[in-house]
Parts: structure tokens; C-alpha cells; sequence
């Protein structure tokens, strides 16, 4: 995932609203949202190449999230899957700041990467690139994308802004938050950035839903989880031309309903 946006503790009636677009290439195969076979409790997208995930829920009220972070060097030899990592959370039972602890020791090994990892009590940031140290974040609505978190990126503070706006109904749809990930706008870079790229497929990453022949925007994602803990997760899925292949929803009552 590329680009998501996260309110925590900051609506009414959600206690954490997620929206979020994964951009991955498009021969790369995964399977849709869905319980998973080998871990009942945990729901979300997979990751078929290497069988992670870059979101998910379990039954228990944990929830976790990866991003990559692009401008970090290669990942190092025999690196283990950044997708892994959320999949070990939710299977787990340690709090999100133990797990993060837990982690630190072997944390170069991966490439680089974003880590959100939350339960009904607190949400945590956590990223491998420049020494930072693992954080709880207080109420908030937070920008993510291929950089540290609430960099910013022309096409997340677009994002941001329109989510936040969305945030002030009082009963913010899935399709209002569908709506601001099909965003397929370039931004308006003064400079454009330099990282090698052809031209065409660095414009296309300029927005926040990617339309390229190649890579570009697989899912959309959209998670409402109410105070009481009763959790909504909504996915719609894309071509290689940006049309709508499929669309999933599932609901669910966590531990702390």
C-alpha cells in the first residue's frame, strides 16, 4: 500500500477510520479480502508471492499496516518480508509497544518500511529508516505513504485535507472515502522528484490513485471500526487500466464489543 490515511480516536462514533490505496505491480499475485484459511482470526488482503499482507484485522480487536519506504537503500541480502510483519502482530498477543520492543533487535535486517500497528487501547508507529524510535501517537488524523509518516507529499496532504473534511459528518460513508482514493490527478510538482523513473510512471505516481500499465493502484480499502468494536471493512479492486474488477465487504464484532 502507497498511500492511507488514519483518523484515531478522532470521530464520534470511530474510533480509527482507515483509507488506503495499495500500489503494487500488477503481475504480482494476491488474493482478495477475506478470512484466512491458516489463521481464522485475521482478515484481510494477501501478499500470494510471499504471504504477508499490507493490512489487516483480527477477530481480537488488533489491526496492523506496512507501507515500504521508497527512498531507503535496497533491501540487504536474505532480508525477511516487510508483509510479514502485521501477520505476527495480529497472531500474537503482546501489546503493540512490546511487539515493536521485540522487534527493534532485528530491525535492519529488513528493507525499509512503515508499520502501524494498534488494538482498541492505543495506535503505534514504528518505522526502520533513520534511527527513529517506535511511537504511540495520540488522537489524531495522520497521512502515510512511501515516506515517513505525515510527510509532505503533494498527493497526501491533498488526500489528508479531503479526508479530514469527510471526518466532519457525522456519519462519513465508505463511498465518500472511496471517492478521495480514486483521486487519479497528477500532482503539481515545482521540481520533479529525481529517483530514476521514466517520466510517465513518476507523473502517475504523483497521484493518489496510480494508473500505469505496470504498477499502479491494485485495491482501495476502507476500515470503520466504532467505539464499541464493531468493524466494517470495505475493498474494491483494479486492473492495470484503473476499472473495477471487484468488491468485497465483511463485518465483524471485535473482542472489545
Amino acid at each position: 500500500m502507497c498511500l492511507l490515511v488514519v483518523a484515531w480516536r478522532s470521530h464520534p462514533r470511530y474510533r480509527l477510520v482507515v483509507a488506503g490505496n495499495r500500489d503494487e505491480f500488477h503481475e504480482r499475485p494476491a488474493a482478495p479480502l477475506g478470512w484466512w484459511s491458516d489463521a481464522p482470526d485475521i482478515l484481510g488482503g494477501r501478499d500470494l508471492r510471499a504471504g504477508g499482507t499490507w493490512l489487516a484485522f483480527a477477530r481480537s480487536g488488533r489491526f496492523g499496516l506496512v507501507t515500504n519506504f521508497r527512498d531507503a537503500n535496497g533491501a540487504p541480502p536474505g532480508a525477511p518480508s516487510r508483509g510479514e510483519l502485521v501477520p505476527a502482530f495480529l497472531r500474537g498477543a503482546r501489546p503493540a509497544a512490546g511487539f515493536l520492543s521485540g522487534l527493534l533487535p532485528g530491525i535492519r535486517a529488513y528493507a525499509g518500511f512503515n508499520l502501524l500497528l494498534g488494538d482498541a487501547h492505543g495506535l503505534h508507529y514504528c518505522c526502520n529508516v533513520g534511527g527513529e524510535e517506535p511511537r504511540e501517537l495520540p488522537p489524531g488524523i495522520y497521512g502515510l505513504s512511501n515516506h515517513r509518516l505525515d510527510e509532505p507529499w503533494p498527493k497526501l496532504e491533498r488526500t489528508r485535507e479531503r479526508f479530514a473534511a469527510a471526518l466532519r459528518h457525522a456519519d462519513p460513508t465508505p463511498a465518500d472515502l472511496f471517492d478521495l482514493l480514486a483521486d487519479s490527478t497528477p500532482s503539481a510538482y515545482e521540481s520533479p522528484p529525481d529517483r530514476g523513473l521514466p517520466p510517465e510512471l513518476e507523473r502517475a505516481l504523483s497521484a493518489p490513485f496510480v494508473r500505469h500499465e505496470r504498477y499502479g493502484t491494485r485495491c482501495s480499502t476502507v476500515a470503520l471500526v466504532e467505539h464499541g468494536g464493531l468493524t466494517s471493512l470495505h475493498e474494491r479492486r483494479f486492473n492495470p487500466a484503473g476499472a473495477q474488477t471487484g468488491a468485497t465487504r465483511v463485518e465483524f464484532a471485535d473482542a472489545t464489543a
